[in-house]
């Protein structure tokens, strides 16, 4: 009894919790978790960062913004050369096909559509193809009048004979869709060059 009260350091004992073992549990640092496994769960009342919280509430914003800066703008869409060329050869012809199954000819009703057609390709031509539109125009003309004109014979002869005639007869509203192309060019040319002006100076 002696020898084990000499072993003992002296001090106040320490009391073990009931319903442990043998040997107390002694702390250690964390075991790291493992790659795979999933972290804690996220309370239901837990704050989203700010950050992403600002990236969710800017992209609808920012799309619903464009969207509607684009249809306040109403701007057409700018075509190419290529495009231009579409326009005008796909227009014509239509006004034409139309023209000859309504009337059996190529009277009002194609002089009509080619100069909508040169309106629109006129203004829808981008500023860097602007030439696209009055030369385009004057040939889905002579395309048109090649295809769907009238011919009294056959042959390639009879063929340019009628062409001429027909741009000869139809020259009025040849010129007059022409020209309207060349004007709505030509101003939108001066004033593209008007503003890029204002805004170096500026």
């Amino acid at each position: 009894m002696e020898q084990s009260i000499r072993t003992q350091p002296p001090g106040p004992r320490r009391r073990r919790p009931p319903g442990t073992g043998g040997a107390a549990a002694v702390p250690g640092p964390a075991a790291p978790p493992e790659p795979g496994a999933a972290g804690p769960p996220r309370p239901a009342g837990a704050r989203v960062p700010a950050a992403r919280l600002r990236l969710r509430l800017r992209l609808p914003s920012a799309l619903g913004a464009a969207g509607r800066e684009r249809r306040r703008s109403g701007r057409p869409a700018r075509l190419t050369a290529v495009g231009t060329g579409v326009l005008a050869l796909g227009g014509t012809l239509a006004a034409a096909a139309v023209d000859r199954l309504l009337f059996d000819g190529l009277g009002v009703l194609f002089g009509l559509g080619y100069l909508v057609v040169c309106f629109q390709a006129a203004v829808r031509v981008r500023l860097a193809d602007l030439p696209a539109a009055p030369i385009s125009g004057p040939i889905a003309f002579a395309v048109a009048l090649l295809l769907l004109g009238p011919v009294s014979a056959s042959g390639v002869t009879a063929q340019v004979v009628a062409l001429a005639s027909g741009l000869a007869t139809r020259a009025g509203w040849l010129f007059t869709g022409t020209a309207l192309a060349a004007v709505i060019v030509a101003a939108r040319f001066v004033a593209q060059r008007r503003f890029r002006r204002s805004r170096n100076s500026g």
